[in-house]
């Protein structure tokens, strides 16, 4: 561990960088294709309206996700910041305690979709049609609520003590398990959308003993011991405090996503359900190098501010934006270029594919930006900024977004509910330049506060 601290704390930031965020990237791209994969059989074993069972779903996953990647942020943060000040005892109680809290969520979770499922669905605008492919997937994803969530938290740990490419491992068995086992249960056993399911659940529980063995038999900071799991209250609350801004943004997207279905609806059909499945399936691929990126650039940020670094934070900040908009604009060349072959690899639709290509043309311009918002937000978590980072995650779902879908429609139909996502970006982007200028400031202060006091001793 301290020679991964030596090279965190002096070697080349775009080196570093780049060490560190392909493993992520790779990792980030085989963990989407969970439900790309889904999402891909089903369009072409089932059908455009089972697409859109999917996509009621995909609320509930985004919750799923938020819990292990609240309690994965937060005690990642603290553990990189503790591992950087050499405080390896806290980090290893930090990981325990994330364990306790991911766990006890994870079931509740799970207990209130099991009681609630038909009146959740209904509410996140399934309609009549798209109920029992809604239902059929859910009542077995529910099942992996405890897996997933543990998969996302123990990826975290395993990034925030400077082993990404064992991160990376761990995802790419579970999204290479999901995509032989899907065609397997929905093709072979003819089972459709519950194949689907299942196979996703079967492979995030592999992927969860993977993650068991990592930490029972390798050489981690985190070796399994009793005390690891006694309940810290005041740690608990700095874990929370620090990942709830993810969990917001993530709850929000859920609730946005809630809102954008239900407007579609409103204006629009099931078919207009399934594209927007699409749309986000395919954002989920072209998203992930840009998070890959930010979660590297988090571990480096984290480390070099627990060792008082303060001229590393702000040029790995610099490095962070500069590839994130790059890739940023690529991802929007190639989704607002090529919407009809986009479409055509989840469904053979004619109807859905002409329907389907201004709409996906219309969500493509929020990628412009989106390097910018990430990036930024994953700053202030790094540096354990809690505040700043939750007024950064909610303007741009929160602030925007809502006023956006409900305004916009009114004058353009349904147009107007497209046009809401990218809108709302542009708007949040310029709120994250600002803070990031001011924090900035903030940096440089602390830096040459620390240069005087040397040049003083």
């Amino acid at each position: 561990m301290d020679t991964e601290r030596k090279i965190i704390l002096n070697d080349s930031l775009r080196k570093l960088l780049f060490k560190f965020s392909v493993p992520a990237i790779t990792g980030l791209v085989f963990s989407a294709l969970y439900n790309v994969v889904d999402t891909l059989y089903v369009g072409h074993g089932v059908g455009p309206i089972a697409i859109a069972g999917l996509a009621i779903v995909l609320p509930i996953q985004i919750l799923m996700f938020a819990i292990g990647y609240m309690i994965g942020i937060g005690s990642a943060s603290i553990i990189s910041r503790s591992l950087g000040a050499k405080d390896r005892s806290k980090a290893t109680l930090t990981a325990g305690n994330a364990m306790i809290i991911n766990t006890a969520i994870s079931i509740l979770l799970m207990v209130v979709c099991y009681f609630f499922m038909d009146k959740m669905l209904m509410f996140f605008g399934a309609s009549r049609e798209v109920l029992p492919y809604s239902k059929d997937y859910l009542s077995i994803i529910i099942f992996g609520f405890i897996f997933y969530p543990f998969d996302v938290l123990g990826n975290n740990l395993i990034r925030s003590e400077g082993r990404p490419r064992a991160a990376m491992y761990s995802l790419i068995l579970g999204a290479v398990l999901n995509i032989i086992l899907d065609p397997v249960f929905i093709f072979v056993f003819r089972m459709g959308v519950k194949g689907a399911a299942l196979a996703t659940v079967i492979s995030q529980i592999i992927n969860m003993i993977y993650i068991l063995a990592y930490f029972g038999l390798s050489k981690s900071v985190f070796k399994f011991n009793l005390k690891m799991f006694i309940p810290k209250l005041k740690l608990i609350w700095e874990i929370l405090r620090i990942g709830f801004p993810s969990f917001l943004m993530s709850i929000v997207d859920s609730v946005i996503f809630i809102l954008f279905n239900r407007t579609i609806m409103h204006y629009g059909s099931d078919m207009h359900i399934a594209i927007i499945g699409i749309a986000i399936r395919v954002m989920d691929i072209t998203i992930m190098p840009i998070i890959g990126i930010a979660q590297a650039f988090s571990t480096i940020a984290s480390f070099n501010f627990g060792a008082k670094n303060y001229a590393r934070v702000k040029n790995i900040l610099k490095e962070a934006i500069i590839w994130t908009t790059v890739i940023s604009a690529f991802s929007f060349i190639v989704i607002f270029g090529f919407p009809g072959f986009l479409l055509r690899i989840f469904s053979s639709d004619k109807s859905m594919i002409d329907i389907g290509i201004l709409p996906i043309r219309i969500v493509s311009l929020f990628f412009i930006t989106l390097g910018i918002q990430i990036v930024g937000g994953t700053f202030f978590q790094a540096i354990g900024k809690a505040i700043p980072a939750l007024i950064l995650n909610i303007s741009r779902q929160v602030i925007f977004f809502i006023p956006s879908i409900i305004i916009l429609p009114l004058f353009m139909g349904l147009n107007g509910v497209w046009f809401s996502m990218p809108l709302s970006d542009i708007l949040s982007t310029i709120m994250t330049i600002i803070f990031i200028f001011y924090e900035l400031k903030v940096i440089r202060k602390l830096q040459l506060d620390k240069d005087l006091r040397l040049e003083t001793n």
